[in-house]
């Protein structure tokens, strides 16, 4: 493997990296639809839908747990 072509990789592992990262930390809706058909008719139809995130993100910051008062 040539200096040139190993450069590239690198660059694109750390490109993938920082992506991945931006995704979870933002999040990502992806959404497609899948049809088959014959002849202009519809044999199947797929819907798609997926949300990628990462937990710390759909949550929310931590929060403080209150000490047990004397209700």
């Amino acid at each position: 493997m040539s200096r040139v072509t190993q450069h590239v990789d690198d660059e694109r592992r750390v490109a993938l990296v920082d992506l991945l990262d931006r995704v979870l930390a933002g999040g990502v809706i992806i959404s497609g639809d899948i049809k088959l058909a014959i002849a202009d008719v519809d044999l199947v139809q797929i819907s798609l839908r997926a949300l990628i995130s990462s937990i710390s993100t759909l949550t929310g910051p931590p929060r403080a747990l209150e000490p047990p008062g004397d209700d």
